[in-house]
């Protein structure tokens, strides 16, 4: 039988490359071996082959938060779109265009319980913001070029596509869907009248930068407007990257155990300007703030979030960046009482980011750590963190530059850390990519690091031990003190298994070893650093048990 010139999967690969899209990440599957094929008729177009669905997935959505354009996952029927559902979680929490394409059983047998048969709407539907499936390959370019428009307008999300395979193979003659920009509706002239009033009369205002400045140019819109309107500026949760934290206007994130000093502060704002934000559980604070009895103005492209839990006095679907300089067109008186407001938020900023490590007999308290990556990252560096107790002082404690890159779930998933770094790798080889992990973490998704030393790339790995769940060990210990179950690890070797991938590996046991981790950070090529981490570091005060130190062992393990 001939081979069809162009099939279905051309068609889907045509589209994708018209909208921009250079690379795909996939775990190979039969069920859509026409794609594969289809990307070896297109040279230039790369390919990245991972170990787990859920790695690619989490490649994937990196690749998106430095692009701007979907990432896009490739992988197979049932067990492939399982292992993928991390991903699309990811993708929704953290408002990030995704495309996931399945291949699907055939088109003869959907529907029919057939082998590793599923219903992607039915699995996905509460999760994607949209799912498609291919009855012909005639639809195929609409499809393809509708997947693309739902996943890249108003809050950007994850999409899955199904395509059967053998609808993927079959003959397709429709031309490539040309693509339409969505237009911003904006701001009326109105509103923007009505927010330079409030703006202008504020004596204590705050503005809360959310993900929508994460765009080009957003970084820059949102620094010129902070300048020129005196305003502080917070960030929404895990957003540290969108102003310069070294900025006498930076006054901290709102996100995971905010200081009191800071929560009352931030309650005597009369305007608050939360521009790009869901404003949700964690930005809020619980839904405590902005309370009712401040003047809100709020801007998301996801208009679910507009006075939903949070009153708003404006609230519009125009995007932050173009709000910005809309207001920045206008006149913002500024007074003395004003900059004393900035000065007393950013010293509570200040008093809370200190790094002040201790020592303890278990381990490295990680703030030396962080402290360490901060002295000496370089500016343009692209910083990957998993989920964890390691990961928070990165966060509350290092100075982030809007020209550096932090990349780190908002859905608090783990083993989104090495993915992550190989993706930046890939995008960007030209800039230091630092990965930082858990022991948890890292032997969840740590394998695609196989990708890396494949493909060359210089990243560098720290891995966070201390044999533990750190996190879900810290709320257990403070719900249910010295009842310690199911969050000890045991684990292998690490550093045998970091040795495995034939890159340098550094032990780092003692202070006396910092220095050595200092010089791999900045020297050439990759590296993966074991750090032995202490837990005592991170529990509650109150509850660090002598078992800790090596005595009453039973009691941490009973029950």
């Amino acid at each position: 039988m001939k081979k069809p010139s162009r099939t279905a999967a051309h068609a889907l690969l045509e589209t994708l490359v018209q909208r921009g899209v250079d690379r795909a990440f996939c775990v190979p599957g039969e069920s859509y071996i026409a794609l594969l094929d289809a990307i070896h008729d297109r040279p230039g177009f790369d390919l990245v082959t991972c170990r787990h669905e859920g790695g690619a997935g989490f490649m994937a959505v990196a690749d998106a938060r430095l692009t701007g354009r979907p990432g896009v996952v490739l992988v197979s029927r049932g067990p492939g779109a399982s292992n993928a559902a991390i991903a699309i979680h990811a993708a929704e929490q953290d408002a990030v265009p995704l495309i996931l394409i399945v291949g699907q059983v055939e088109s003869r047998d959907t529907r029919r319980n057939a082998f590793q048969e599923i219903d992607y709407k039915e699995m996905f539907g509460s999760v994607a913001k949209w799912v498609g499936e291919a009855r012909h390959p005639e639809e195929m370019p609409e499809l393809a070029a509708r997947a693309w428009n739902m996943a890249t307008q108003g809050v950007p999300g994850p999409v899955v596509l199904s395509i059967p395979e053998d609808i993927l193979a079959a003959p397709c003659e429709s031309p490539t869907a040309p693509m339409h920009a969505s237009a911003d509706a904006g701001l009326t002239a109105s509103q923007v009248l009505r927010i330079a009033e409030a703006l202008n009369s504020a004596k204590q205002p705050i503005l809360l930068a959310g993900r929508e400045f994460d765009v080009p140019g957003g970084r820059e819109s949102l620094l010129r407007f902070a300048e020129t309107s005196k305003v502080p500026v917070a960030v929404s949760f895990r957003r540290q990257d969108l102003f310069p934290n070294d900025h006498v206007q930076y006054i901290g994130d709102m996100g995971l155990s905010n200081p009191e000093t800071q929560r009352l502060a931030f309650a005597e704002a009369d305007l608050v300007l939360a521009l790009g934000t869901r404003l949700a559980d964690i930005t809020t604070q619980g839904y405590t703030w902005p309370t009712a009895t401040q003047t809100v103005v709020h801007t998301s492209a996801d208009p679910r979030f507009l006075g939903w839990r949070i009153p708003a006095t404006i609230a519009s679907t125009a995007s932050a960046p173009a709000v910005v300089e809309a207001l920045r067109e206008q006149q913002h008186p500024t007074s003395g009482e004003r900059t004393a407001w900035i000065r007393r938020l950013r010293a509570i900023y200040e008093a809370d980011s200190q790094i002040h490590p201790k020592s303890f007999t278990d381990g490295l308290d990680f703030l030396r750590i962080v402290r360490l990556v901060g002295d000496v990252v370089s500016r343009n560096a692209i910083v990957t963190l998993d989920a964890g107790t390691f990961a928070a002082p990165f966060y509350r404690k290092l100075r982030w530059r809007s020209d550096q890159r932090l990349l780190a779930p908002v859905s608090g998933a783990m083993g989104f850390g090495v993915p992550a770094a190989v993706a930046a790798a890939l995008r960007h080889p030209e800039k230091t990519v630092i990965c930082v992990v858990g022991d948890g973490g890292v032997l969840m998704t740590g394998n695609e690091f196989a990708v890396s030393v494949a493909r060359k790339l210089p990243i560098k790995v720290i891995i966070s031990e201390n044999n533990s769940y750190g996190s879900i060990r810290v709320h257990q210990e403070r719900a249910h003190p010295r009842r310690i179950c199911g969050t000890d690890l045991i684990n292998p070797d690490l550093q045998k298994w970091a040795a495995s991938f034939g890159v340098p590996v550094i032990a780092v046991q003692s202070v006396s070893d910092i220095e050595a981790l200092a010089a791999a950070l900045v020297a050439t090529g990759p590296a993966i650093a074991l750090v032995k981490t202490s837990l005592e570091a991170v529990l509650p005060a109150s509850n660090v048990l002598k078992a800790l130190t090596g005595s009453d062992q039973r009691s941490l393990h009973h029950g």
